[in-house]
Parts: C-alpha cells; sequence; structure tokens
C-alpha cells in the first residue's frame, strides 16, 4: 500500500508539473513587420519567410539564432500570402500561398536549403491552394484545407519526398481555410478554421493506418491559430474570432485523458495568424496581426514572444 501511494504521489506531482502555468517573455523583435506568413523550426534556428508587412510583399527571409534576427535570403518571385511551411532535414518547403500581387492561389513548392543556401522547386501540389496548414507526420508532409480562387477546400494532400510525388487523401470532413495543424501521437489534428464569416471551433483527428478523420474535443470558434506540441501535449496560441472581429490572445492545452481544453496563461499581445514554432525548449510565437478583419492583406507586426512551462 505504501508502494502504491507513493507511485499515485509522484502521478500527481508529474501530471500537475505537466500542466503548471507557463510564463511569457518578450523576444528580439523581427526584422519585419509580417502576417500571413510562414514561421518553422530547423532546431538550429526559426525561419520567418513570406507574408504582407506595411509596404505589401515581404521577400526578405529572416534567420533567429537565439540571440537575434538577420537577413538570410529572399524569397523567389513577387511574395506570397498564406503559405504553408514544413520542415524535412535541411529543407524548407514553402507551399502554395497567395500571389500577392493578383491573389491569385499557387501551386508551388518552393524549396530552400539551409545547409547551401540555395533555392530549388519540388513537385507542384496537385492544385492551387493559400490559407492551408502543413504538419510533418512519419516522414511525410500534409497539407489540408485552405482556398482557391473560388471556395473553401476540404483537400488533403500528402507529400512523399523519396518519390517527390504529392498524392490525395481523405479530405477533411467539411471545407475550410486558416485551420491550425499538428501531428501527434502518430495522428494529425485539424483545429479551427473558418469559411467566409463563420469560424469553426471543431477540431479533427486523422488516422493514416484507417485513412479516416474522427471528430475530437472542441474549441472556441477561430482561425488563423498556431499550433505546436509542448510537454507532451497540443497547445494553441491565438487566432482570429470573425464573430467579434478581433484577434485573440488565448492559449489553450489539450488535456488528452479528460478530453477537454484547459485555459492556460494568456499571449501578451493578441495576434492572429499567430504562427508558433518550438525552439530550444519553449514556444515562440513569432509575427502575425493585432489587427482583425483584414483577411491575408494584414500588415502584420514584428513581435515575437516566448511561452515556457515546466515540463514534467
Amino acid at each position: 500500500m505504501k508502494i502504491l501511494a507513493v507511485f499515485l504521489s509522484i502521478l500527481v506531482a508529474t501530471s500537475a508539473s505537466a500542466a503548471a502555468p507557463g510564463s511569457w517573455h518578450a523576444r528580439p523583435d523581427m526584422r519585419q513587420a509580417r502576417a500571413a506568413h510562414a514561421v518553422v523550426s530547423t532546431g538550429n534556428a526559426i525561419y520567418a519567410l513570406a507574408g504582407t508587412g506595411p509596404d505589401g510583399p515581404v521577400l526578405e527571409v529572416e534567420r533567429f539564432d537565439g540571440h537575434a534576427w538577420s537577413a538570410e535570403t529572399r524569397l523567389p518571385g513577387n511574395g506570397l500570402n498564406a503559405p504553408a511551411a514544413a520542415v524535412l532535414g535541411n529543407r524548407i518547403f514553402l507551399i502554395g500561398g497567395f500571389n500577392t500581387t493578383t491573389n491569385v492561389p499557387s501551386s508551388d513548392v518552393l524549396v530552400y536549403d539551409v545547409q547551401r543556401k540555395a533555392w530549388s522547386n519540388a513537385a507542384p501540389l496537385p492544385a492551387p491552394r493559400g490559407g492551408h496548414a502543413a504538419a510533418v507526420l512519419d516522414g511525410k508532409i500534409h497539407v489540408v484545407g485552405g482556398g482557391n480562387s473560388r471556395s473553401t477546400l476540404a483537400d488533403h494532400s500528402v507529400y512523399d519526398p523519396a518519390t517527390n510525388q504529392w498524392r490525395d487523401l481523405a479530405p477533411l470532413p467539411r471545407s475550410e481555410g486558416s485551420p491550425a495543424l499538428v501531428a501527434f501521437q502518430h495522428e494529425l489534428h485539424a483545429i479551427g478554421g473558418r469559411s467566409g464569416p463563420s469560424d469553426f471551433g471543431d477540431v479533427y483527428v486523422y488516422d493514416p493506418a484507417t485513412d479516416r478523420w474522427r471528430t475530437g474535443p472542441a474549441i472556441e470558434p477561430r482561425g488563423t491559430a498556431g499550433a505546436v506540441v509542448y510537454c507532451g501535449a497540443i497547445h494553441l496560441f491565438g487566432g482570429e474570432s470573425q464573430a467579434t472581429n478581433s484577434s485573440l490572445a488565448d492559449v489553450f492545452r489539450l488535456d488528452f485523458e479528460r478530453g477537454a481544453w484547459d485555459k492556460l496563461e494568456p499571449m501578451p499581445h493578441a495576434r492572429n495568424f499567430a504562427r508558433a514554432v518550438l525552439f530550444k525548449g519553449d514556444v515562440f510565437v513569432v509575427g502575425g496581426s493585432p489587427t482583425a478583419g483584414t483577411s491575408h492583406a494584414s500588415a502584420g507586426s514584428k513581435i515575437v514572444e516566448s511561452y515556457h512551462a515546466r515540463c514534467g
């Protein structure tokens, strides 16, 4: 009985530590204000790509080494709004997006080799889109949702780097743009999203073994939020509510056992297009816009903040 009691006390303490409230810290601002942009972490650095600033398209790609932001390279072409991005090895994949001069969606997949510091192209998406989300699962890039020139999409495509080919998988249960997407426990979680003036709070979970989606615990409706797996749980950051015409500062943590979202300490600055990545043991939320209701044309901000919690 004593051994059981000790084990239970350790388990409770570990759970409490994992769910312990975290703290926010200001980090160096980016060089360029951005929204409708893409952010990735390679483990050694954070990269901010594309999006819109106060003077229009942002072509400079920035790199953060943990101390300061620097100009890394320039984006090929005339600029992109609302692309998706993912990292495989030493390569950053910048996928689709809306052309900032024509607002026409692109199917291009631009690849930046961080070692060679050179751009190339991978196989294009099966169809043009922007406002979609991407995540890496089992070494492949999954892309879901978004929109084209006519409507939002439920499309779900996967890229295999071994063959440089895309193929279509089971679509989302509903067409939606600007969801958050994260890989957790060998499944994908598509969180929130929007279509036209409607925001969604649905969470859809994809099982690659069955090629099927199921419903997960819902959140308060929002689009353009950021999501990462941190301290062994899915965390959701910011976004935008069209119903209240506001950018959001909310932070949620999914308690997987209870099947419920818990509110944590909010971000110091509310932001839509809240691009969140893991870097050196913290969550970094990079750029985004404090101003709601500007779609993909928001001028964005330079704000960078990090969230730190004691993980059990």
